[in-house]
């Protein structure tokens, strides 16, 4: 029997990638809705939906991510991060369903040296660390079945991310500043949806989970080891200059060091985790065959 499965915010970059591999599946019903046709603060447009098509498991990629924005945008920032993951949680738990939530690294302060784990505490420092962590905290409070991942650097070939920014300036400019002492690591979409899919397939329809996992690519690196990368084997003559943070003034605060420990999902789920900079191989090659196709 096929699971029915929902996923919200799906024009974004995680929710396009999960459209892509559904095609692939045979035993299971996606159903993708993004806004205007779903609003995840709406208690009566997502019970009407979720009832509509026998919802089991809700995958929730609907966020808002504009971090510098959320500063001055709190309201519109908790509404969805906060207020929209409590009312799927609530129809979750009406319907036994489980919910799979994506949360961020944005939940930490940056203070570490060592990779963080689920269990470390959140102290996150800007409105949009601060939503996304309510938000998690509500889906614990109401959900009784839920996973929480939190992820970091996502990119895709789908939207608008550093990936696809970095080629753009890297054709249109000679020589590129950017911030070499923010640590972390990049996540490719496609990964994460790979992930998502092969956990949700294994679900165990009526059983209760309740956890938290960190999911990024292996590695670690800075944006500036990033845009190398992506300039490197892009074959761009665009240079690359490493900068401080404080030369590059952003609104909002960004942790200096957000690695996320990895260990949980791995062994839990038995991952098996691409390096960053793979990855990032596969997206290039991938972008450049949707580009010649």
């Amino acid at each position: 029997m096929g699971i029915n499965i929902l996923v919200t915010g799906s024009r974004g970059q995680l929710g396009s990638e999960l459209q892509e591999l559904s095609t692939r599946s045979d035993n299971h019903r996606y159903f993708f809705y993004d806004l205007p046709d779903l609003d995840i603060t709406s208690p009566d447009c997502v019970a009407a939906l979720c009832s509509e098509h026998e919802i089991e498991v809700i995958i929730n990629c609907a966020a808002y991510t504009a971090v510098d924005k959320a500063e001055s945008d709190v309201d519109a920032a908790f509404r969805v991060n906060r207020d929209g993951a409590a009312v799927l949680a609530a129809c979750a738990r009406e319907r036994n369903a489980l919910l799979v939530h994506i949360s961020t690294d944005y939940v930490f302060n940056g203070k570490s040296n060592i990779p963080y784990r689920e269990t470390d505490p959140a102290t996150p420092l800007g409105v949009y660390g601060v939503s996304k962590w309510e938000g998690e905290e509500q889906i614990r409070r109401i959900a009784p079945s839920h996973w929480i991942i939190r992820t970091s650097w996502l990119y895709s070939i789908y939207g608008v991310n550093f990936v696809k920014t970095m080629l753009r300036l890297g054709a249109e400019r000679s020589v590129l500043n950017v911030v070499a002492d923010q640590i972390g690591t990049p996540t490719w979409a496609a990964d994460l949806a790979g992930a998502l899919v092969s956990m949700v397939e294994r679900y165990e329809k009526g059983a209760l989970y309740s956890s938290t996992y960190h999911y990024s690519n292996e590695g670690v690196c800075s944006w500036y080891d990033f845009a190398q990368a992506v300039m490197e084997l892009a074959e761009l003559p665009c240079k690359v200059v490493a900068v401080e943070s404080s030369q590059y003034p952003q609104i909002a605060p960004r942790p200096h060091y957000s690695v996320l420990n990895k260990s949980a999902i791995k062994q839990e789920w038995g991952l098996d985790i691409p390096n960053w900079r793979l990855s990032l191989v596969a997206m290039l090659e991938k972008l450049q065959q949707g580009a010649n196709g």
